[in-house]
């Protein structure tokens, strides 16, 4: 058997698939049928979560549960959890997903209308589905469907987006669906994250000027109306502004957080040295442990983080440009929605822990504990991982073609 046969043993459909494929290196110089490098970015990143998951949530769990693993256990699972649908992710062939992306989008959709009549409630937010022992944050995958759902229709529409104002404006409508059944859960984080990674997707496609800037300006004016509408979050946006005019109040979070940060220093006060996480910093383990980072690894240890984080973000956008240039398209706009997703949520968590952004709850990528995150951007690394697989693949077989 030639190397690169067995090498595609890796997103074979027999069952004989194992995890020593991923590591196990080419014989034939030239052959490596997928990216080492974005998956052991990937896999390092949710070790180092799992990590400082463990660090940040022991005390709020003994404080909670009275057992201090009781969230590194539940983080665990999640981690297992991710092994198998990356297992499953890797044999899909992409032309799947771009048959079912509809049916996909159709089934989220139904579970994004199920949430606030049967949905589970946290916090007062209800954004989570209960199915068997699974409970699902149905916008996460909201995420996953229509950034998939946005790469086929601009392979479908490509041309009308580009000349009819008609094309450009159906996925928004699709997207208007999606923002209002999220907003009921109330989720705006995850809206304005829809919303992004729509306005990159119309712009590389190369959609007309007027309609993009349009688009913009109606999304700027819908997010200061939804602000303006729910106290919450006109005093999320005036907290992080000034939080120290409310330091025990509305600005409480984002103060501790700024603690946590000058805490840290240059090197940090050492893994599991962090003051901010014995419950002066609330969800240090969630939305806020990017703090918690700060406190314990120092200004080094972030930009260690961030530029991981970076890399798997600019290897899924390059990617999307080679997927481009060899006529795969949906390939090329999938990879470029799952770049620019990631990148956007990143800046958005770190930006909210510094306080150069309102606090929106969002996770940070692959680190911050929760099982939904955690899954689909497991799922979408892995459809990255795919698509690359399936690029060096048709390389190989178009010179072995001009060979024979």
């Amino acid at each position: 058997m030639r190397s690169d046969e067995r090498q595609l043993n890796l997103f074979g459909t027999s069952v004989t698939w194992s995890w020593p494929n991923l590591f196990k290196e080419n014989e034939a110089p030239g052959l490596q049928l997928y990216d080492r490098t974005l998956l052991m970015s990937v896999i390092g990143l949710i070790c180092f979560g799992f990590v400082m998951v463990m660090s940040a949530s022991m005390p709020e769990a003994q404080s909670l549960k009275g057992n201090p693993y009781h969230f590194v256990m539940r983080h665990l699972v999640f981690i297992i959890g991710s092994v198998i649908i990356a297992a499953v992710v890797l044999r899909i062939p992409m032309a799947m997903w771009q048959r079912f992306s509809p049916i996909f989008l159709l089934i989220v959709g139904i579970m994004l209308v199920a949430v606030p009549f049967v949905g589970h409630t946290v916090n007062g937010a209800t954004r989570w589905l209960v199915i068997g022992p699974l409970r699902i944050q149905v916008a996460e995958l909201a995420k996953l469907a229509f950034a998939i759902y946005m790469a086929g229709y601009l392979v479908r529409r490509h041309q009308e987006i580009r000349e009819n104002a008609k094309g450009f404006y159906k996925p928004i409508a699709v997207f208007a669906v999606y923002a209002i059944l999220i907003l009921m859960q109330p989720d705006l984080g995850t809206v304005v994250v829809l919303f992004v990674g729509t306005v990159g997707l119309l712009f590389l496609a190369g959609a007309r000027l007027l309609d993009f800037f349009a688009l913009i300006l109606t999304g700027i004016m819908a997010f200061v109306a939804l602000v303006l509408l729910e106290p919450y979050r006109m005093r999320r946006v005036t907290s992080f502004m000034d939080p120290w005019q409310d330091p025990f109040g509305s600005g409480y979070q984002l103060t501790q957080s700024l603690m946590a940060y000058g805490r840290g220093d240059w090197f940090g006060q050492g893994l599991g040295n962090s003051i901010q996480k014995l419950e002066y910093l609330p969800e240090a383990h969630t939305d806020f442990i990017f703090a918690v980072i700060g406190e314990e690894l120092g200004f080094i240890g972030i930009i260690v983080v961030l530029t991981v984080l970076l890399f798997v973000a600019l290897k899924a956008i390059k990617l999307g440009n080679l997927c481009i240039q060899i006529d795969k398209a949906f390939e090329g706009y999938l990879a470029y929605a799952i770049g620019i997703w990631f990148c956007f949520q990143t800046v958005v968590n770190v930006g909210a822990s510094i306080g150069m952004l309102p606090t929106k709850g969002l996770t940070l990528p692959f680190i911050s504990y929760g099982g939904s995150s955690l899954w689909v951007m497991t799922a979408a690394a892995m459809i990255l991982i795919r698509i690359d697989h399936e690029r060096r693949l048709s390389s190989i077989q178009a010179v072995q073609g001009k060979k024979s």
